[in-house]
């Protein structure tokens, strides 16, 4: 039997502010790293702050490295979070030596201008290949970004020091390098769309 949307547990990552915004939109939800409840949730979210290595090392010490990537395939929906859209990604500047899920081809680069982290609102512009997000100013936390291999997935774009992927969508899979449980109203709609897909 399915059971109610899933936040990845993976000892990382920004899980209470998820949580505080899925309670406020009344979305029923659990917080675990049991891997059959992830394989029957309908709906998983993967939320993220931290290092490259760590989210990998954490996910392959649960076991939940082969999960995530079924859950992928088998068209749960899926909305990753920051971090949670890099592991996404083969690879990142962050750990050269690290493989990430392979999901997208692609890697994670870091920022050469400007003050790093970048930290605060950023506008966010959507692409025609987008469900969830309108145009708004969206809070960031990141010192890395995406750059998938293809550009067919980018769902929207930021500009810090120059144009950056905000976001991804294929088919069931949908990340964000943006916090939207941060975002404020912008967020809430963000959320409101993707949990009401």
């Amino acid at each position: 039997m399915k059971n109610k949307t899933v936040i990845v547990d993976y000892d990382a990552g920004n899980l209470r502010s998820v949580a505080n915004m899925l309670t406020f939109l009344d979305v029923p939800f659990e917080i675990t790293s049991d891997k059959d409840k992830i394989l029957n949730a309908e709906k998983i979210i993967f939320p993220g702050q931290g290092h490259f290595a760590q989210a990998m090392s954490n996910l392959e010490k649960k076991g939940l490295v082969p999960v995530i990537k079924e859950c992928c395939s088998k068209g749960t929906p899926f909305l990753g979070i920051c971090i949670g859209l890099q592991i996404l990604f083969e690879k990142s500047e962050e750990a050269p030596n690290v493989q990430g899920l392979g999901i997208f081809k692609g890697e994670v680069k870091k920022f050469t201008q400007g003050k790093i982290p970048q930290i605060g609102w950023n506008k966010v512009i959507p692409t025609e290949n987008n469900s969830f997000i309108e145009e708004n100013y969206f809070y960031y936390v990141n010192s890395y970004y995406v750059v998938p291999e293809d550009e067919n997935i980018i769902s929207a774009y930021t500009d810090y020091n120059g144009q950056f992927c905000a976001s991804v969508q294929s088919g069931n899979v949908t990340a964000v390098q943006f916090h939207p449980e941060k975002s404020s109203e912008a967020g809430l709609k963000f959320f409101r769309n993707w949990i009401n897909q």
